[in-house]
């Protein structure tokens, strides 16, 4: 039986300490052949989310330093769908090489600009928590304080300082409908990047908002508009962790929702880091009673052949 399974990528599959395009490139080709054994697969139709937040952040920051009357910056929002593009792209490079390289039919590989609609009356936006752009160290963080008053910065799990925006949570993908038809036609597709591009629906469409979409929310409501029968979130470690870095540290296997929803109440996870993939995943699990998976990309093969993991159920 075919299983349908959305892959959300984390910020170390493209994320480099060279922010140049080729480095990046370099990452995601690495990523791709990681993600080998879910493309061989013919019993799994994959689609593919990914983070933006170093991207979209530096963007910014190139569009600040050009920025005049004959060539203003852009706003958030359009920040985020030419990220969508500049990476979709990577990763359809970076995808037909892998296939290429492993002597596997070069299957179609199309990135989809997506919409993600938000509520205009999200409290996300009266408290930007959204990381976006480089860290800065104490001077750093000062200096753009001064040149950038209006923004607002916090420390981000002792790596420094970075900007935070809105991130309101999604309510719907406008392109959900149009994306199971590829999904079902053999595509590898590429949606909802950087938790795609927030808009509030109109009576007359939908018009962009300043703001980034955690990418896990986001492709839990991928996922869960796609009718798929597994969410997968992948990160840097093989499995979720409580008591993490303590004596007492225990690495979590399979976890019902209720003793999920117990850990996240002990505040056993990070906020800016494993917290918002586990409520993600929850929100999943809730919304649709299949499972969500939490591992690494360098776990992918075990979880494949094992179900290793870790592994949220109702």
């Amino acid at each position: 039986m075919v299983r349908r399974m959305v892959v959300a990528l984390g910020g170390n599959a493209i994320l480099t300490d060279d922010p140049t395009a080729k480095a990046q490139e370099k990452a995601l080709e690495t990523t791709a052949e990681q993600l080998i054994p879910l493309i061989r697969n013919n019993d799994v139709e994959m689609v593919v989310t990914h983070g933006n937040g170093p991207q979209v952040g530096n963007l910014l920051l190139q569009q600040l330093a050009a920025d005049s009357p004959k060539n203003p910056a852009m706003p958030i929002d359009t920040a985020v769908a030419m990220t969508q593009g500049q990476i979709g792209f990577w990763m359809g490079q970076a995808f037909t090489r892998a296939l290429i390289k492993n002597n596997m039919e070069r299957v179609p590989v199309i990135s989809v600009v997506t919409r993600t609609v938000v509520d205009k009356d999200d409290q996300a936006f009266e408290k930007p928590t959204k990381p976006i752009g480089p860290f800065y160290d104490e001077k750093g963080w000062a200096e753009m304080k001064a040149q950038y008053p209006d923004w607002v910065f916090v420390e981000d799990s002792g790596r420094g300082y970075r900007r935070v925006v809105p991130s309101p949570k999604p309510t719907r993908i406008v392109e959900a409908e149009a994306i199971k038809p590829l999904i079902s036609s053999s595509v590898l597709v590429t949606v909802s990047g950087g938790g795609g591009i927030p808009v509030i629906e109109t009576k007359d469409g939908y018009e962009g908002v300043e703001a980034v979409i955690d990418k896990d929310f986001s492709a839990a409501k991928v996922a869960e508009l796609v009718e798929a029968d597994n969410l997968l979130i992948l990160t840097a470690v093989d499995n979720v962790f409580v008591n993490f870095n303590k004596p007492n540290q225990k690495k979590l296997e399979t976890v019902t929702m209720a003793e999920m929803k117990a850990y996240v109440e002990e505040g056993q996870f990070a906020a800016g880091s494993m917290l918002p993939k586990v409520e993600a995943a929850m929100e999943f699990v809730a919304r649709t009673g299949r499972p969500a998976t939490i591992t690494s990309l360098e776990n992918l093969e075990d979880f494949l052949n094992n179900d290793s993991g870790t592994k949220i159920i109702p």
